[in-house]
């Protein structure tokens, strides 16, 4: 039986971004299972104050739980790879393999907001504050890395507002990062995408294995059959 999939999206995305990756692993025997995280995509309506990093990483654990998954093979893409690193601590018993696509790394007890350059950290929190401190806006979808003009179009139709305490707040996060598990990162280089590149210290240093793709940040849309490759191994 092959490792089944369990792919976290990142931030103001949902599990909708996956769909060509998912059905190009499902074609190759794969189990496949993309949840949508709470306040985000077809779950934006349940957005509120209260979602916080264990919101989040609980959504996940719930689906390895109910699902009674073993020897996962567990994504987290930019934002998400906080997620999936949180949930494999919580749960490295079910968890093969980490992989991190163009992710989003901090220390353990710093929050998502550390992780970012300075500038774009400030408008994040400039734009919250400015629509209510409950999340802030996304970006127009060519942000993302992405050229074609469809592409483009379909990811700004589905991105929806970010709760801003996921980033305000640190994820339950210990050294070594990880839980023990093997972690993969997957570095995103054409165009490369300044937000996570403070990861890349971070995995070289925890001696994770370190790829590259020559994809924009959203390579599961612009690139799914290169982004197969990158998640397999």
């Amino acid at each position: 039986m092959s490792d089944p999939f369990v792919l976290v999206h990142g931030a103001w995305h949902g599990g909708w971004c996956w769909r060509r990756v998912a059905r190009l692993l499902r074609e190759a025997g794969h189990e496949v299972f993309t949840p949508t995280l709470t306040g985000f995509g077809e779950r934006a309506h349940l957005l509120s104050a209260d979602i916080g990093p264990d919101t989040l990483v609980q959504d996940v654990v719930g689906v390895l739980e109910t699902e009674e998954l073993t020897d996962v093979v567990l994504v987290g893409h930019s934002f998400g790879a906080l997620v999936a690193l949180a949930v494999a601590e919580r749960t490295p018993e079910r968890v093969r393999r980490v992989v991190l696509l163009d992710g989003l790394v901090v220390e353990a007890g710093e929050t998502a907001f550390d992780g970012l350059p300075p500038e774009s950290a400030a408008a994040r929190k400039a734009a919250a504050e400015a629509s209510g401190d409950i999340a802030f806006p996304p970006p127009g979808g060519a942000a993302f890395g992405l050229a074609d003009p469809d592409d483009i179009a379909w990811v700004e139709r589905r991105l929806t507002p970010h709760p801003v305490r996921t980033y305000a707040e640190p994820f339950p996060l210990r050294a070594p990062l990880g839980g023990g598990r093997p972690v993969t990162y997957v570095a995103c280089t054409d165009p490369a995408y300044p937000a996570v590149h403070s990861a890349h210290a971070i995995a070289r240093r925890e001696g994770w294995e370190f790829r590259e793709l020559a994809s924009g940040h959203d390579a599961m849309i612009s690139a799914p059959e290169a982004t197969v490759e990158a998640l397999s191994g």
